[in-house]
Parts: structure tokens; sequence; C-alpha cells
């Protein structure tokens, strides 16, 4: 600890209506503290921070807090009025003390770039966390207790509060599954397992080091004493170990790649291995020219190219807004781009895994979700798998085969997305943000996954460390418009960025013509023609309809006076949102298509 506690726990102890979730659990906290708490799901960590925050009484054992210290926590999910407004949502105390100063709330707002007039039902999810985060932050608690607080965050906002930890005069308790996030902000570890909490005064970049020796001790004081548990330590080094050296094989053929995707995007100095033209030809899956996308006037992607070769593991990485989805979108063949070509292998099978995870019913159980034409057996790409041991590779367990997929937490139906996802046979995989609720268990077992995988990776993820493990080179989007690739991981395009900014801009783009109001009505179908003609006039009424929607949910007095019809006019401002968003892109590919017949 870096002083005197000014919290501790002695021999804490708390059960719900059964055996002990964790007993005999004893440490202190100083000011200056930067721990994190680690263990599996379910471990009990989120009930630990719940005692240390004084929202849940101890079974047994002894909590003491200095007086007059406060202590604020960032809970995982928690609950948010959406009938107020930022301001007044992050004015709100999170413990039972005073609000913060509104010239601290100010701040805090101003630099997590929130507006503190808009209305919390108006928010995206990663604009709701960042407004739990200036709530929790505005009033400067002792103790700082964040519950996975790089979920929906983008790296500009998970860098930006590795900062403010870092330079944070109170004590910091992190739960997350971001071990890059831990690695840097971190000096001391909580690790929760097995009902035990064993503790290191050294940060999370040491944990695997330092849990391989502390569990191969325990095996060593054990084994004579219990056979049982002796068995369980054993298999549990074991896991450590194995998972270290496939860790290590990964990263030497990851090595590989990365030297062939520097040697093709003209990297001299860390290239060993150069590819010739006819066979990157031969092995094309995906090849870009000068591919360019804009909507209202605003540059997404402006004169990329790349080529992405058979069995290429490929990141995507920016702030959210910048572009990646649609990025993403162009190189599948699923949008196409404003300017430029995109090339694709005519015999390219791929599986796309969507972030939203819209494609699950939540009425269907995992078995059928696994296997729609019904009985037991899930083919893994190509392979015949029994459902119940294909399931429990993705951490279910078998009472969990017939329950329904709306049952499941965030995190599980990710994992059983991921399992549908994996087992199609493809040869390219496409995973948009798979990491978000991840456990490290789930991470690293995707990442073994990948790494089985013999096709190409397109991958767009916020997680660092994830991306440090499975991808050979990167895409950048900086929001601007410009993306650049980048051999390597996470790591190296840190390492490279300096040099990428510094460079002169590009040369401006040409502007394309604008698009006439009217086609002649041979050009298009007569169903086009009339899309064509009603569209102007269905999205400026779904506009009106928007505008209307946020002046009402602008009024402060609306959800005091009705907070039922704020929710429905909260959801209806959602819907019509999504239909303009819908009909902008219909008129687009109906422009498109114009542009192409009057070439003809």
């Amino acid at each position: 600890m870096a002083g005197p506690p000014i919290f501790t726990l002695r021999e804490a102890e708390i059960g719900f209506g059964g055996a002990s979730l964790f007993s005999e659990v004893g440490f202190g906290i100083a000011r200056g503290d930067r721990a994190c708490l680690i263990g599996r799901n379910g471990c009990g960590k989120s009930t630990l921070m719940k005692v240390i925050a004084g929202e849940l009484e101890l079974d047994l054992g002894e909590r003491y807090a200095q007086p007059g210290i406060r202590i604020a926590y960032l809970h995982q999910d928690p609950p948010v009025d959406a009938g107020l407004c930022v301001g007044d949502y992050a004015r709100r105390a999170p413990d039972d003390g005073p609000p913060a100063p509104d010239h601290a709330v100010a701040a805090m707002l101003d630099r997590l770039e929130l507006d503190p007039d808009r209305r919390m039902a108006t928010l995206s999810g990663g604009e709701s966390r960042r407004a739990e985060l200036a709530r929790v932050l505005a009033v400067a608690p002792d103790i700082l207790l964040l519950d996975e607080p790089t979920n929906h965050l983008d790296l500009p906002a998970i860098e930006w509060l590795e900062r403010l930890i870092r330079g944070y005069e109170g004590a910091v308790v992190t739960v997350s599954h971001d071990r890059r996030f831990l690695a840097d902000v971190t000096d001391r570890i909580l690790w929760l397992e097995r009902g035990r909490l064993r503790q290191t005064a050294r940060g999370f970049a040491a944990f695997e080091e330092w849990s391989e020796a502390v569990i191969a001790e325990e095996l060593r004081r054990q084994e004579k004493l219990d056979r049982r548990i002796a068995e369980e330590t054993r298999w549990l080094h074991r896991g450590i170990t194995a998972r270290r050296r496939r860790n290590q094989g990964r990263l030497a053929a990851l090595m590989d790649m990365r030297e062939r995707r520097a040697a093709m995007l003209g990297a001299p100095q860390r290239a060993r291995i150069v590819l010739e033209e006819s066979e990157i030809r031969s092995r094309m899956a995906i090849e870009a020219g000068n591919i360019s996308k804009q909507y209202g006037g605003r540059a997404i992607v402006e004169g990329f190219s790349t080529r992405i070769l058979r069995g290429d593991r490929i990141g995507i990485l920016g702030p959210n807004g910048a572009g990646k989805t649609t990025l993403l979108r162009m190189l599948i063949g699923e949008l196409k781009p404003d300017s430029g070509k995109v090339r694709r292998s005519a015999t390219l099978q791929s599986a796309y895994f969507d972030q939203r995870r819209a494609s699950l019913d939540l009425d269907a159980t995992l078995r059928r979700t696994l296997c729609p034409e019904g009985g037991d057996t899930v083919f893994v790409r190509g392979r015949p798998r029994h459902v119940v041991g294909y399931l429990k590779d993705f951490l279910f367990d078998f009472d969990q085969v017939e329950s329904p997929v709306g049952s499941l937490s965030g995190g599980e139906r990710n994992r059983l997305l991921l399992a549908r996802t994996l087992a199609r046979k493809c040869d390219l995989l496409v995973l948009d943000e798979p990491t978000n609720d991840l456990d490290m268990d789930t991470l690293d077992l995707l990442a073994d996954v990948l790494g089985e995988f013999e096709g190409t990776l397109i991958l767009v993820s916020h997680d660092r460390d994830f991306l440090d493990k499975t991808v050979a080179s990167v895409i950048a989007l900086e929001g601007d418009g410009s993306a650049r690739e980048f051999a390597g991981g996470y790591s190296d395009y840190r390492r490279n960025r300096p040099a990428a900014q510094s460079r002169p801009d590009p040369k401006p783009r040409p502007k394309a013509a604008p698009v006439r109001p009217r086609a002649p009505a041979s050009k298009l179908g007569f169903r086009q023609q009339r899309r064509w003609d009603e569209l102007p006039g269905e999205i400026e009424r779904a506009q009106e309809r928007a505008g209307t929607l946020e002046r009402m949910l602008a009024d402060p007095g609306f959800y005091e006076r009705d907070p039922g019809r704020f929710a429905h006019a909260a959801e209806l401002l959602s819907g019509a949102r999504a239909e303009i968003a819908a009909l902008e892109e219909e008129w687009l590919e109906l422009a498109l298509l114009r542009e192409e017949l009057e070439k003809v």
C-alpha cells in the first residue's frame, strides 16, 4: 500500500442462502493505491465491490472506513434515469454524500465531450457510460471503485481514463477484463479465486508469472494433505502453463504473418520475407483501390487502398463514429464506395459476427440456435460435434442447453453468437466488436480458436491486448477521412502513429458532380423511378417527426408530467432516427445506380 489504510476488511465472509461466496477475506486500501480486483465470472468480484462501497452487509467479519472519507462506485450496468438531462444526472451524488460542485461537473462533462442539456434517454451506450463516469469522478472520492469502466468506450476515451487514473490522488480499485487497461493503470493485484483472496504489490502485467508461482506453491503444500484439492490445483496450474505455451506458439506464427504484411506494405526495415506479385494475385481475397465514402458532405474514408490475402489477419480501429463499420461493409461488399473499386475473390465464403446480436432469436433455446434443423449435432466448419460438448467449449453448463437465449446475460449471448459464427464453414471471418462483455477466460478461448482458424480474419475491436494477440496488421481510421494500414498489432500502430500524423495532408479529391434532382424515366425501372420521386418527401417527413419528438423530449417538465409518454416518445425518436438512416441509405443506392446508368 502507498500509506496507512483508509479502508480495511478483516475476516470478511458473505453468502446468499447457501455456501459462502468468499470467506476470511482481509485487505486494506490506502491513498494512492491502484488495485485491480480479478477473478472468474461468478466468483464474487461485484459483491466484494458492493461491500467496499457499503451497499452490502457482511455475514461475518469487520468493515472499517476512515470517518469522513468518500467512496464512489461506478456500477457495471448502472440504472439510468431517462427523464433527466445529462447535467442534472451528473450532479446527483453517487453515494449518500453531498453533490459535486457545479464547476466540477461542468469541467468533467466538458472533458468527456457531453452536452449537459441533452436528455439521458437520447444517449448511446458509450455516451451513457461517459455520463456515469462524469457523475462518479466529479465528486473526487477518496476511493474510486470502477466495475468494467471501459465497456462501450472507444480508444481515445480509454486512453484519457488511463491518464486520469494514473494521476488520481485518491485510491482506485478496478474490475476489468481489458488486460492492457489493467496493465497500464494498476500496481497491486487482488485475486479472488475459489472463495479466497490472494494479493500482491505488483501490477497486472505480472499476473501470469505471479499466479503460476502461487498455484505451484499451493500444489506442493496441498499434495499430501488433500488429494481432491491437489487435483483441482494441479488442473488450474496445468491450465495456466498450457495457456502460456499456446500464447507463445501463436505469437511466433503471428510474428511471421506480420513480417509478410510488412513486406507488402513497404516496410523493408522489418520485412525479411518478400512475396512475388504472382503469388499475391493467386492468394488475393479482397483488393480495394483508392476507395472513398462520404455521408452528408463529411469524408468517412478517402482514397484508401489495401490488399488482403487469404490467411491475413486484419484489425480495424479508431474512435467511435470514425467509420470503422462503414469501411468494413465496403470491404466485404455490403456497401458500395462513392469512388474507387473493391474486388473480392469469387469463391470467398464469409461469416459475420454483428456486435448488436440482432440475429439471435431470444425465444429459441441454445440447442436450437446451434441446431436449427433439429438433432444434437452441430457441424463446426464441416466436422460434426455434439452440441453439448461444443457449448462446453464456450463455457456453458449442461443445464443451459435447453434454456432460452433471452435468459442469458450480455456476455453469454456474445459467447453463443461467437459459437454459432465460428461453427460456420467459411474462409473469411468478420468480427465486429466480439470482445464486448466477455471475461478473460472467454477472451483466451476466442484467441485460441482464432489462432487455429486458417482463413482470413477481419476484426473490429477496441481491445488493444486482443488486437496485439490476434492480428497481423491494423487499419487505423482517425475520424478525418484518413485511413492507413500498419504492420503489426495495436502496439506497433502506437509506435508508428506519430510519423503517420506528421505526413503531409493528402491532395484534395475532386468533388463529385452534383446529382441532378431527376433522371429520365427510361434510365430507371418504373418502381425504382417511383421510389426516387417518393424518397425526398419521405425523408423530409421522417425528419420532421424526429424534430417534433426531440422538441418534446427537450421540455424539462415533460418527464415529470407523464413518465410513460416520455418513455414512449423516446422510443419513437429512436425509431424515427432508424427510419431516416434506412431511407437515406435507399436514396444513396438509387443515386449510385442512376450515375452508373447515365454513364452507359
